[in-house]
């Protein structure tokens, strides 16, 4: 993907945060169970936190918390190394969805990897990797599921 200008990514990241919100929000109305549901609302939240970060960026604002972010390394379990893309489909099964969430996680965190290569300014590039760490915690908690899951279903 080309970018000319810093404001380019941002709204690029920004309409792909609110898609992720949406797309979390979605889940929320199809699932039975109540835990899952609190875990997709909670992803939903996240991802609105991540716009809101991702505008204070683009407006030239304080961009709050951003100097207090503690990073710390999240293991990756490369459960989205089993699958190829799929498509979301309106009552799909709940390991199928699993999985999905969990690739749309992966390509997040490898678009603001990417962002973060191509920042220029300080202040884009620590933002850039928030997310990243952000993402990375989203994908481990899905992947997280679906091992459960998967255990659960005698697997």
């Amino acid at each position: 993907m080309e970018f000319k200008t810093l404001d380019d990514i941002l709204e690029f990241a920004i309409s792909k945060e609110v898609e992720a919100q949406q797309f979390y929000l979605s889940l929320c109305e199809e699932e039975a169970m109540s835990g899952n549901r609190q875990t997709f609302q909670d992803f939903a939240r996240e991802e609105k936190k991540h716009v809101d970060l991702l505008q204070s960026l683009k407006t030239g604002g304080v961009v709050e918390g951003v100097d207090d972010y503690q990073f710390k390394w999240i293991k990756d379990i490369k459960r989205s190394n089993l699958v190829l893309d799929i498509e979301y489909k309106k009552g799909m099964n709940y390991r199928d969805i699993l999985m999905l969430a969990i690739k749309r996680e992966e390509k997040a965190l490898a678009l603001y990897n990417e962002m973060q290569d191509r920042a220029d300014t300080d202040d884009s590039k620590k933002v850039f990797k928030i997310l990243c760490q952000e993402e990375a915690k989203h994908k481990l908690a899905l992947e997280s599921m679906y091992d459960d899951y998967m255990a659960e279903m005698g697997d």
